[in-house]
């Protein structure tokens, strides 16, 4: 199984349909346009390959770039690789969830998070984020500095109104993480989230929403799944 036989498989599930709606959330050619859930037909097939992995995502196919997320070694992933792909994620799909998913499980991921964190690159800061956010929900609290966490909290409050577009979404995003996956700082995350209010971000013209905080962590709370991990930060 090669990066260029799976290729030729992806390009008749394309679907101008689903084409159009990524290229106006910021993908662009060369993509199919293949919906989520036929990748993750191949992620089932395929489970876990790191060499390949790395072919897909080098080909810069937007939906083999994103399957290679979905098909990683986390384990078996190196730094240099995860900062290059980083470094190629010219949209949130790739930056916010092939990258991070794959970052957060890897033996970098906090470091990773905090260095990107701090990249005057959009979509490499967003990757940080949301890399901590993953990490907050498959990691165990002991594994995780909850006074860290707390001053990501003050970070995001103090930052996220300056922010760039998707970094204010990831922020958000890392605020909701903090308060589910982390019970001790439930409270404080539902008060950073009532400080810093509805968030705005440009969602590329299509229906999309900010998902409100404090509101969101009040809804795990409600469903007594406050603390809960996952599995596997791959979705």
């Amino acid at each position: 199984m090669t990066a260029a036989s799976i290729l030729a498989e992806l390009e008749p599930l394309g679907s101008g349909q689903i084409k159009r709606i990524f290229m106006r959330h910021g993908a662009r050619e060369p993509l199919f346009g293949v919906k989520v859930e036929q990748l993750k037909v191949f992620q089932k097939r395929i489970r876990q390959d790191y060499a390949l992995s790395l072919d897909l995502y080098a080909s810069g196919n937007s939906d083999a770039m994103y399957l290679a997320g979905l098909i990683s070694d986390p384990a078996r992933m190196r730094e240099a690789d995860l900062n290059r792909w980083a470094a190629e994620a010219y949209w949130y799909m790739l930056s916010d969830y092939a990258v991070a998913w794959t970052a957060a499980e890897s033996p970098f991921a906090l470091k990773l998070a905090r260095e990107w964190m701090d990249s005057g690159e959009e979509l490499v800061s967003s990757a940080g984020w949301c890399t901590y956010a993953s990490a907050l929900a498959v990691r165990p609290d002991t594994q995780l500095d909850a006074g860290e966490v707390l001053d990501l909290l003050r970070r995001a409050e103090r930052e996220l109104p300056q922010a760039p577009n998707r970094a204010r979404y990831s922020m958000n995003g890392f605020v909701i993480a903090a308060g589910s996956y982390m019970p001790e700082l439930t409270q404080a995350a539902i008060d950073t989230a009532l400080r810093i209010g509805q968030v705005s971000v440009d969602m590329g013209g299509t229906a999309c929403k900010v998902p409100e905080a404090a509101a969101y962590i009040r809804k795990v709370m409600a469903a007594g799944k406050l603390g809960k991990k996952r599995k596997t930060a791959k979705c």
